[in-house]
């Protein structure tokens, strides 16, 4: 398979770093700018709620000292349906801002959940073999649905709440100036406990999205792993690490609500103070005649709403640290740079001939730990090269190198004549076709799957591309033929099964470049000989590449290359290489010699 091993975890452009709450925000506001005119229709509604709560005060404090003071029936029934009316237009504004912006956030996440996917999707193997896969899913589901809440309910409201307060702000300094300083006086001590636990709230959230991903990603490996579990027996212990990884998820979300769950009270206490504040100094000056009852009515009113509004900003804004967290891990993707990119003069691929040569190549996926070292080969176009050897010996690496996979640390991979690296990568793969030991089919039918070689083939092609692969017998067998479906990574279907499917789709792509990694190591002896001639046609004109494939194809291979110790040790035609005996004949006779009957073990593997 395309890959150099499950413990290699590397990242292509440097580790993950720390952002700024600043920068986050400034990151985010930059996805609402294109969508100016929504927000207009936010701010609209929101502007409408703000208002309401700022004129409702005012009219009870009206109430009160010109309407049941004087007795005015007519009058007060009058102010209770204007206030009615006030609080309903405030109720309606409050109701389609959270719509618009419940409709906006949707539109800007599911642009940024495709632009992640596109990323991860044109990021080289070496970043996505360094990335569990599980939390990697996790950044795509969790964290995008962790800014979901924010765009759709913390922002709008934390909006809202901030126009309400300069509202009630200018209501409060207009009807009396001094009270007005009064309610003011607690914001100092409001910025401190605001600032101190979202310090505390950002860490702890942080820390609820990285367990999570760790349990994604533990659950994802698991359960593709369930089979070998039972085998051998290990189903406790996979138990046992998952609810380590539950714990600790637990743990950090509780640690969150703690700190959450401490704010709040912090802010009743300092609500209660102030409205004993205006309380004691409302009364005092109503006593002395400087105001009226009916302003400390409306005054008392005021200091409600106006820890109203700041309890939501405040609360929102410590929920938005989880926001601000998962952006950042959804950033930190978005912000890799390809290890493997197209230069800016990139060409296009319309046709390859396929000659393959190798330039003093040397590649390392960890620095200072050499995986190939100064690899010099020519393959004409249309010859068949088989790559054998021990295992981490390098053999993928080459093909991996080939199909620009990865790029060498030093030397040249050219095509044609042509360094890979001026070749536009989705064309020059269009020309490509690879078979792996374990070939990845996708959920749907056993149609779409062989077509996957080439999109744009119709039915018959398809068809005619499973007969050459000796796999139309089997298909035609199954209830649905070529419409059944092959589950998930084709799990539905055996290994053999599998295999022919993916070669079928190679012959159907018709690439001038073929890779085969060991592409018929799990199949049996039977299914080999059923797939011999349609491989024979499949090499026939293309350069080929096959990895510890079967000893007949190894044996008709126009070079065999023996790779060890990070370089070409030997190189030649089968016959070639067992006269001069060396480190291929020895592989070949320890491994498919019988001294007792003095046969060959032709339907062996030469393999790692």
């Amino acid at each position: 398979m395309m890959h150099g091993g499950p413990m290699r975890r590397l990242a292509e452009a440097g580790e993950e770093k720390p952002r700024n709450t600043r920068e986050v925000i400034m990151r985010l506001a930059g996805y609402l700018l294109p969508h100016k005119w929504a927000l207009v229709g936010v701010l609209f509604f929101v502007l409408i709620s703000a208002a309401s709560q700022g004129l409702g005060p005012i009219l009870t404090g009206r109430a009160v000292d010109e309407l049941i003071a004087n007795k005015d029936t007519t009058g007060l029934a009058i102010t209770m349906v204007i206030l009615i009316a006030v609080y309903l237009v405030g109720w309606l504004g409050t109701r389609y801002q959270i719509y618009l912006m419940g409709k906006l956030s949707q539109e800007i996440l599911a642009g940024l959940r495709q632009q992640v996917f596109d990323k991860l999707q044109s990021l080289s193997l070496q970043y996505l073999e360094g990335k569990l896969a599980g939390d990697l899913m996790s950044r795509l589901v969790n964290d995008i649905q962790a800014l979901d809440s924010f765009f759709s309910q913390a922002f709008v409201q934390m909006v809202g709440s901030v126009f309400a307060l300069l509202g009630i702000l200018i209501a409060m300094m207009a009807l009396n100036w001094q009270l007005g300083l009064a309610v003011l006086v607690v914001l100092p001590v409001l910025w401190f406990v605001t600032t101190f636990f979202s310090r505390l709230a950002r860490n702890a959230f942080k820390k609820t999205r990285e367990t999570i991903g760790d349990v994604s990603a533990d659950l994802e490996e698991e359960l593709s792993g369930v089979k070998v579990a039972q085998a051998f027996n290990r189903t406790d212990v996979n138990v046992r690490r998952f609810a380590q990884r539950n714990a600790a998820n637990r743990d950090a979300n509780i640690n969150a609500t703690a700190v959450t769950s401490a704010f709040s009270p912090a802010m009743d206490v300092l609500s209660t103070l102030d409205t004993a504040l205006v309380a004691a100094m409302g009364g005092a000056l109503a006593i002395r005649g400087d105001i009226s009852v009916g302003v400390v009515v409306a005054f008392l009113q005021y200091v409600q709403n106006f820890f109203r509004p700041l309890q939501t900003v405040a609360q929102m804004w410590t929920l938005a640290q989880a926001a601000f967290a998962a952006a950042e891990r959804i950033f930190d993707i978005l912000d890799q740079t390809p290890g493997v990119a197209d230069a800016p003069d990139a060409k296009q691929v319309s046709s390859l001939e396929g000659r393959v040569r190798f330039e003093n190549v040397s590649f390392a996926y960890e620095r200072g730990v050499p995986v190939l070292k100064n690899i010099d080969l020519d393959v004409p176009a249309g010859q068949t090269v088989a790559v054998v050897g021990p295992t981490g010996a390098g053999k993928t690496t080459i093909a991996g190198l080939i199909a620009r996979f990865y790029d060498p640390l030093e030397g040249r991979v050219l095509v044609d004549d042509q360094d890979v690296r001026s070749f536009e990568q989705r064309s020059y793969r269009a020309k490509m076709g690879l078979v792996t030991q374990d070939p990845f089919l996708f959920s749907g039918t056993i149609m779409e799957n062989i077509r996957y070689g080439r999109i744009d083939a119709s039915d018959e092609e398809v068809i005619a591309a499973a007969r050459a692969a000796n796999a139309d017998d089997f298909i035609t067998r199954l209830p649905e033929g070529y419409q059944t479906e092959a589950g998930e990574r084709g799990k539905l279907l055996s290994q053999g099964q599998r295999q022919l499917i993916a070669i079928a789709r190679a012959i159907l792509a018709d690439p001038r470049i073929l890779i085969m990694d060991e592409a018929t190591a799990s199949i049996d002896t039977r299914t080999e000989a059923l797939i011999q001639k349609a491989l024979r046609s499949l090499l026939k004109g293309r350069t080929s590449f096959v990895i510890a494939h079967r000893l007949s194809t190894i044996r008709n291979a126009d070079q065999l290359l023996v790779i060890d110790q990070n370089q070409i040790l030997e190189r030649g035609t089968h016959q070639e290489l067992l006269e001069k005996g060396g480190l291929y004949a020895d592989l070949y006779n320890r491994q498919f010699y019988n001294p007792e009957k003095e046969v060959v073990n032709e339907s062996a593997l030469f393999a790692d």
